[in-house]
């Protein structure tokens, strides 16, 4: 039996030292602002803006160390 792989999706997760506790730092309730990248991630909008405002960021995805954009519907082909 001979088997091709014609597409696969590769999922990662990533973690990040902020020197904070991310549990008591983290609220979670239905109306959390998201942002969506160029690159399709998600994050949420103050996790993110965390993120970015440290230097290991290099102003980059978290997930695929693209340069971060935001996804705006002017961009999409």
């Amino acid at each position: 039996m001979k088997v091709t792989v014609k597409h696969w999706h590769a999922v990662a997760q990533c973690r990040w030292d902020t020197g904070s506790d991310a549990n008591n730092n983290h609220p979670t309730n239905d109306e959390e602002e998201e942002v969506w990248g160029e690159c399709t991630h998600i994050f949420h909008m103050h996790c993110l803006l965390k993120w970015i405002g440290t230097a290991a960021s290099k102003q980059q995805c978290p997930m695929d160390r693209r340069p971060w954009g935001v996804f705006t519907a002017e961009r999409k082909v």
